[in-house]
């Protein structure tokens, strides 16, 4: 079986008197973020409107997941973060239904990392082939509009590390 090694960031910022997170809405034809049981949408995809996903991709020789983490939010979102704190691993198997039909078993590292600078959303044009919007979603309403259950898990994470430590 395939491996693939992944990280991916909850971005957080404190505007408005809340915590709010930056957020991606893949293209659609890009590869799907291979849904599992554990990953599946609450509602089908044909119901669901607008999938919202955290920012991840693949790690690259010679790179540590934290690094992969800050770039991929980097060039998915157009915001530049700083890393707090590693939330979770997430483990699951999928198949490339867009290639190869190879079955894949997958990690993804998620890292909590601030907002340090940049404009959401200001991304390079080839990023448009993979991510159609980035935006901020406040964080009390995240777990709700993220589509896959595996992230919105790491977001009550990001939500209970966020209140036990008010220094962030």
């Amino acid at each position: 079986m395939v491996r693939e090694i992944s990280a991916g960031g909850v971005v957080v910022r404190h505007m408005e008197n809340a915590w709010w997170i930056a957020v991606i809405e893949p293209q659609k034809d890009a590869p799907p973020a291979a849904p599992t049981p554990s990953t599946t949408p609450a509602r089908s995809r044909k119901s669901q409107k607008t999938l919202f996903a955290l920012p991840k991709g693949l790690v690259d020789p010679g790179e540590k997941p934290e690094q992969t983490a800050v770039r991929e939010v980097r060039e998915e979102t157009g915001v530049h973060a700083i890393p707090i704190a590693k939330l979770a691993d997430i483990k699951y198997v999928y198949v490339r239904t867009w290639s190869d039909h190879q079955r894949v078993f997958k990690i993804v590292s998620f890292y909590l990392l601030r907002y340090q600078s940049g404009h959401m959303d200001h991304i390079a044009p080839e990023m448009r082939i993979e991510v159609k919007r980035a935006l901020w979603l406040p964080l009390d309403q995240a777990e709700k509009k993220l589509s896959y259950s595996n992230e919105r898990k790491v977001i009550r994470l990001a939500r209970e590390y966020l209140q036990s430590h008010p220094e962030v």
